[in-house]
């Protein structure tokens, strides 16, 4: 089985949707849907999961260097997770 949750975007936006919202934000493979994400993170966390909202993100454009090179920043894939309450994902949880 493949796996379409790569990671955790911890960011403090998301720290602090988790804590408030129970949304939860995963960066996540570029052939992922909405209800493959909701079945693996059902599985792999064992909460209850009532929707998923995914975005592309674009890549940017970015200059660097003396001579000014450019290149191109690539662009991700991320699903946000909003769980039931009570439900929540260990990995968000700061100590």
């Amino acid at each position: 089985m493949n796996s379409y949750i790569l990671k955790p975007i911890i960011t403090e936006k998301s720290i602090s949707e988790a804590n408030t919202k129970n949304k939860y934000t995963f960066l996540v493979t570029k052939n992922a849907n909405k209800i493959l994400v909701k079945k693996e993170a059902t599985t792999k966390f064992e909460v209850k999961v009532l929707a998923v909202n995914i975005a592309n993100i674009l890549g940017k454009n970015v200059k660097f260097g003396k001579k000014r090179i450019t290149g191109n920043r690539s662009g991700y894939k991320k699903a946000v997770l909003t769980l039931q309450k009570g439900s929540k994902i260990p990995l968000f949880e700061l100590k």
